[in-house]
């Protein structure tokens, strides 16, 4: 059974909006790696739609991008990306597939037959994850940035505490900080 990870970029005050990150060769790099080392994705509706409407014109060169979002952007494409949606069924992006029916019972289905782990993104679909006790690591790239606005990070809530083991950490040239934890069972 594989891990099933979650990542993001997160500003100091909890900010996810996608455009607060410093979004630098050196952060590209640090995804493409988490994505190379995991065997596939798993988003909710909005983050594929949202990964779906810039990637996939920058793996086919349609997109003007530096070399790393283009490296990043050809894995990318390569890669079994799983979506979680009760109100989409067409996903026509390479290698796109749905988890239907019961969330849990989908989720661990997928986490069981890949073995080199799913790499989460997306803070609506992780909270739900969380909650159902199926998130096994978390790497977190905080950027030294105050937002000031939303969305933030688990903004609906838990029902409990997560406690969390430090597995590593690593500054970047940018400030920002990659910062990996492992659930505490």
């Amino acid at each position: 059974m594989g891990l099933l990870t979650f990542s993001i970029n997160v500003t100091l005050d909890g900010c996810v909006d996608h455009q607060e990150g410093i979004a630098d060769d050196e952060t590209h790099a640090f995804f493409t790696r988490l994505m190379d080392e995991a065997g596939a994705m798993l988003w909710g509706r909005v983050t594929y739609e949202m990964m779906e409407s810039y990637w996939p014109a920058v793996a086919r060169g349609d997109t003007e991008a530096p070399p790393a979002m283009r490296e990043w952007a050809v894995k990318l494409e390569a890669k079994p990306k799983y979506v979680v949606s009760s109100t989409r069924k067409d996903f026509p992006w390479t290698n796109s597939h749905q988890v239907a029916g019961d969330l849990r019972a989908g989720v661990q289905k997928l986490k069981d037959a890949t073995p080199d782990g799913v790499l989460l993104a997306g803070g609506k679909l992780a909270t739900e994850l969380d909650g159902l006790d199926l998130i096994d690591e978390y790497k977190l790239l905080v950027h030294p940035r105050i937002a000031g606005h939303g969305p933030t990070l688990y903004e609906s809530g838990l029902r409990s505490t997560r406690r969390l083991e430090l597995v590593s950490v690593k500054p970047l040239r940018s400030g920002a900080v990659a910062m990996h934890y492992r659930r505490a069972r």
